[in-house]
């Protein structure tokens, strides 16, 4: 078939002006170019079109009326997603900022980011907000929603942005980010909704409409970029919802939380406690906290010794040189405390970190001797304590600290040993959660950002394989995982183990490094069966990750009520007159022999007030002694929240604590 130069030209246009649109089930469909995300859902079905918020079209986030013009791998995201909430709350946090500038001229803004669990906004206003200056301001966001504004992207060179927010917006926290974190860009994004213009790198919601309900829920101080040296701000905390009755639920979740706030509940069942005579963020545990966290390192100690992990101790402090060759200092300078300078007789100086990291001391143990083939693995676990200088805003009892301990290990071995020993590690931190009834986490691989490679160490060779070894584990275990860029350390890809909370709120527990960087930056060897000289690979490991966070998850996952393996007091005697306390006593020795935590209520205060306070310090067992008792040489129990249960033989008693203790049983 002949085909004329006219129509051949005709051809070529056609195809030209069409693109490949690859879905994640890998169909492929053909769009006009400068189709867009909302186009592509509306061919789907029009509830599809109405749902999505925003589309990752290859692998970057996009506002979803943004047109496509190449071939282009997407995904499209409604707000039961992470990225679907993201999007929606950036939005709702504008549409704060917008309310605040109609109801409050003259406030500034600093930042205003969606984060875990809603959004925030720094605010600089001479007005200081109270609870019913938040009820006007979300009155008027739920104007500005019905609005139904449509956010648009203005890009301009960074010179002109700078010049605008001084002129237009006299902004100077858009100025000063400007001329700072974004000073090597020569192009930035504005958005603008109605007479609201922001500095943002989007995206947005197609529209304020979709914003349906909205509740502020708190506003404390912050200092403009978390420099204490610098202005205090005003940070608005909420959340928004496209239906009432989703924010309603939340709300009800946050009460839940409130009353299984680790700080609360520690601070009432006296399991640790913060000193400001000691410095913010750096917890003292009580005895009964000891004891939970004493418990959970037995058990874990244990576990690693079934497995072949030999202890170390290592120093609180190092020579910065240390962290300097491993890379921790400067990456993280930013977040370490000061180095503490010291000048020895002959005047020579010296300085030291408190340290942020275990790794680089176990790096030493390593290569303090010459290692063979044969010698590998070597496991090094200890339970050693870092320090990271944490804003003081960011604060919060256990889960954000300044000083924590982490159930460290740093596997050294050879590369045909690595698959089987990163699956181990993902074995022992999958039953380490399922022991404390954390068994529903979710699995992230942490990748880098090939964009920003200045934040890592090592060669692309190095981390592609890296890369390639936590999948493969991953896949070899059958997780089901997702995949963060950006995530990884600065040495090497992670598997991370996330927790959700009561509130969704994510945090991450255990983790899995693989490092093929230290190795280098530490000059580690083996012999190998070769007689030359090989590298090992370092896998870095944490199950509990950090020991205060995991214990506040624990305590706000069961509310206080520990299993009866955790329990600080297992069992409470409590004799019902003076007459009893003699059986009462040797009730309570028995049990102290057998190794179980028990105390004698010996008070003169009525049975039923020892009773109510037992249960509110949430002690599994009671034994309440009277007359029958002692005439019978039996024991009458009450169990937490199921009240009496009969009576019992003490050894028989004793044998049914043991049996529950040894299987670590999640309930009584």
């Amino acid at each position: 078939m002949k085909i004329d130069s006219q129509e051949a030209g005709h051809s070529f246009n056609y195809m030209d002006n069409k693109i490949k649109i690859t879905f994640p089930d890998g169909s492929v469909k053909e769009f006009d170019k400068g189709v867009s995300a909302f186009d592509i859902a509306n061919s789907i079905s029009k509830r599809l079109a109405e749902e999505i918020l925003v589309a990752k079209v290859n692998g970057v986030d996009k506002d979803i009326n943004a047109p496509i013009n190449e071939d282009a791998e997407i995904k499209l995201f409604k707000f039961d997603s992470d990225e679907g909430k993201k999007v929606y709350w950036h939005t709702t946090s504008h549409i704060m900022a917008q309310a605040i500038e109609e109801l409050f001229p003259g406030a500034r803004f600093g930042v205003g980011p969606p984060i875990e669990g809603g959004f925030y906004y720094d605010v600089d206003s001479d007005k200081k907000f109270t609870e019913d200056d938040l009820k006007k301001i979300e009155a008027k966001m739920l104007e500005i929603a019905k609005r139904d504004l449509k956010p648009s992207r203005i890009e301009m060179p960074r010179l002109e942005a700078i010049e605008y927010f001084k002129s237009k917006r006299n902004d100077p926290y858009k100025v000063e980010i400007l001329e700072t974190i974004a000073k090597d860009e020569d192009n930035v994004s504005l958005y603008e909704q109605g007479n609201f213009t922001d500095l943002c790198r989007g995206p947005h919601l197609p529209s304020t409409a979709k914003v349906k309900a909205v509740k502020l829920l708190s506003v404390s101080g912050s200092y403009w970029r978390g420099d204490e040296n610098r202005q205090m701000l005003q940070r608005i905390y909420g959340i928004s919802f496209p239906k009432q009755k989703d924010l309603d639920e939340h709300l009800n979740n946050l009460e839940e939380a409130k009353k299984r706030d680790h700080r609360k509940l520690g601070q009432e069942l006296e399991l640790f406690m913060l000193s400001q005579a000691v410095g913010s963020g750096l917890p003292i545990w009580l005895p009964k906290g000891a004891i939970v966290r004493m418990e959970l390192e037995n058990f874990l100690k244990s576990e690693q010794f079934k497995r072949g992990y030999e202890p170390v101790y290592t120093p609180h402090i190092g020579k910065i040189e240390l962290y300097k060759t491993s890379g921790h200092y400067p990456y993280y300078k930013e977040s370490q405390f000061p180095p503490l300078e010291f000048e020895d007789e002959t005047g020579k100086k010296e300085q030291y970190l408190l340290k942020p990291m275990n790794c680089p001391h176990h790096f030493q143990v390593y290569n303090h001797k010459p290692r063979s083939y044969k010698d590998l693995p070597v496991r090094l676990a200890e339970f050693g304590t870092v320090y990271r200088y944490e804003q003081s805003g960011e604060l919060a009892g256990l889960l954000r600290v300044r000083g924590f301990t982490q159930d460290d290990s740093h596997i050294f071995c050879r590369q045909d040993q690595l698959l089987d020993e990163v699956c181990n590690v993902i074995e022992l931190t999958q039953f380490v959660a399922k022991t404390v009834g954390f068994d529903n986490l979710n699995i992230r691989l942490s990748f880098r950002d090939k964009e920003n490679k200045s934040k890592y160490g090592g060669t692309d060779e190095l981390w592609d394989k890296a890369e390639q070894d936590v999948k493969d584990a991953a896949d070899r275990m059958g997780l089901n995982y997702t995949i963060a860029i950006g995530e990884a350390s600065f040495y090497g890809p992670k598997i991370d183990f996330i927790l959700k909370d009561s509130l969704n709120r994510k945090w991450q527990l255990g983790t899995v490094q693989v490092d093929y960087v230290q190795p280098v930056n530490f000059d580690m060897l083996y012999t190998g069966a070769d007689g030359q000289k090989h590298r090992p690979v370092v896998i870095h490991r944490a199950p509990f990750g950090s020991m205060e966070r995991f214990v506040a998850l624990l305590i706000e996952n069961f509310a206080g009520y520990f299993p009866l393996w955790l329990a600080p007091v297992q069992v409470m005697v409590i004799p019902l007159t003076d007459n009893h306390k003699e059986y009462a006593q040797k009730i309570h020795d028995e049990l102290k022999s057998h190794n179980i935590r028990v105390n004698l209520d010996e008070r003169n205060e009525k049975v039923g007030y020892k009773i109510r306070e037992a249960e509110n310090k949430k002690i599994p067992y009671m034994l309440v002694l009277g007359d029958k008792e002692v005439n019978e040489g039996l024991i009458s129990i009450r169990e937490h929240k199921k009240g009496d249960t009969g009576k019992m033989e003490l050894n028989k008693f004793i044998e049914i604590i043991k049996l529950k203790v040894s299987k670590k049983d999640i309930f009584y």
